[in-house]
């Protein structure tokens, strides 16, 4: 489980991409560009990872987060699945694209989300089956895609794994 009040609890900024997914708070921002609290605290103050177009960014340009490897060795995995649940908050009138991946070890990408413009200024909970066969590990990746204009902004907040994997 990630609520991002301290760190990024094992996740990893991916190198092949255009710019990074950034920890912050609402407090700390400007109106219109996000969440007003986190879904974890419900408050100005609590932390969840975020990516917005701005002067430094291309419309398009991705941003990558992948979760630590996964097991599916574990007979439970293979059995129920495996489900990551996470919160997202997508809102603006130039807001991007958010996918989410299931990638192996080998790097075959399967999409498992893929979610485009305003989706309501409020979080929104997801979950999403982590199916496949065979004992190959993976990893969960999400990729926020910059919107066109700065009315846009794409957060997550507390992901969490069922312990079947």
């Amino acid at each position: 489980h990630c609520n991002f009040e301290f760190d990024l609890c094992g996740w990893k900024q991916d190198e092949n991409d255009d710019f990074d997914w950034n920890i912050r708070t609402s407090s700390t921002t400007k109106m219109g560009t996000g969440p007003a609290t986190d879904h974890t605290l419900q408050e100005p103050s609590g932390h969840y990872i975020f990516v917005k177009s701005s002067f430094l960014q291309l419309p398009g340009q991705k941003a990558r987060l992948s979760s630590p490897a996964l097991s599916r060795r574990n007979k439970n995995c293979k059995v129920c699945g495996g489900v990551i649940i996470f919160y997202y908050h997508m809102y603006g009138a130039h807001t991007g694209s958010l996918i989410v991946y299931q990638r192996t070890m080998a790097k075959h990408e399967k999409i498992l989300l893929n979610l485009t413009g305003n989706q309501g200024n409020f979080w929104q909970r997801k979950a999403l089956i982590l199916a496949g066969d065979g004992d190959e590990d993976f990893q969960v990746v999400f990729e926020g895609i910059a919107g066109k204009g700065p009315k846009d902004g794409i957060a997550l907040d507390d992901l969490t794994f069922s312990r079947e994997c």
